[in-house]
């Protein structure tokens, strides 16, 4: 348990320091844990719709960040290229959360060719349907990305990387809001990089 603990601890510091570098980033991930937490007590009452708040708005959110307002250039504090930092990267790196995002937005086309999903939906005829049902779909794409990339990490790496890296997404949005509340404030001050980053180097 120990080295469990620490292997997290570890997982956890290396995507702060190599990957929350903009302000702008870690404020939309506070954005996003918080309406994760929502998501994650409306699991147990409708999961639908925490998909819909997972995908439409704490992923958005997310992922903004990294693909918009994070640095992509050689990363002084951490002297490590841009190309490095994807490489070594344990989760979804950018190019990997790329592919997600657009089987994510694509994958409502598949309830147009076949509305019933091969069996297993009955055909939508309102809006309404059609969202609980993409949403569905969407619940399915979170748990299986989460699974897949957990799986795969056993053969890539080991068995005890792919359960750390798992509870660490599960965990994150506890950890983020404990990390970036002051992001905002921050912001607003017209600070757009973390300048602690340079302190912990």
């Amino acid at each position: 348990m120990k080295r469990f603990l620490t292997e997290l601890q570890k997982q956890r510091w290396d995507d702060h320091r190599y990957y929350h570098h903009s302000r702008i980033n870690q404020a939309l991930h506070f954005v996003s844990a918080a309406s994760f937490l929502i998501g994650y007590a409306l699991i147990f009452v409708d999961p639908v719709a925490a998909a819909l708040v997972g995908w439409l708005v704490s992923m958005t959110t997310r992922q903004a960040g990294h693909l918009f307002f994070e640095p992509k250039g050689y990363d002084h504090v951490n002297q490590a290229t841009h190309e490095h930092k994807e490489e070594i990267k344990v989760g979804y790196n950018l190019q990997r959360k790329i592919v997600l995002l657009v089987i994510w937005a694509l994958s409502p086309l598949v309830l147009f060719a076949d509305p019933t999903l091969f069996g297993l939906f009955t055909p939508w005829t309102t809006p309404a349907d059609f969202m609980r049902q993409v949403a569905k779909i969407w619940l399915a794409i979170g748990i299986g990305g989460l699974l897949f990339r957990t799986v795969q990490l056993f053969f890539v790496r080991d068995v005890m990387t792919g359960l750390v890296w798992m509870t660490k997404i599960l965990t994150d949005p506890f950890s983020d809001l404990k990390l970036y509340y002051k992001a905002p404030l921050f912001l607003m001050r017209g600070e757009l990089i973390d300048p602690g980053l340079e302190k912990h180097a």
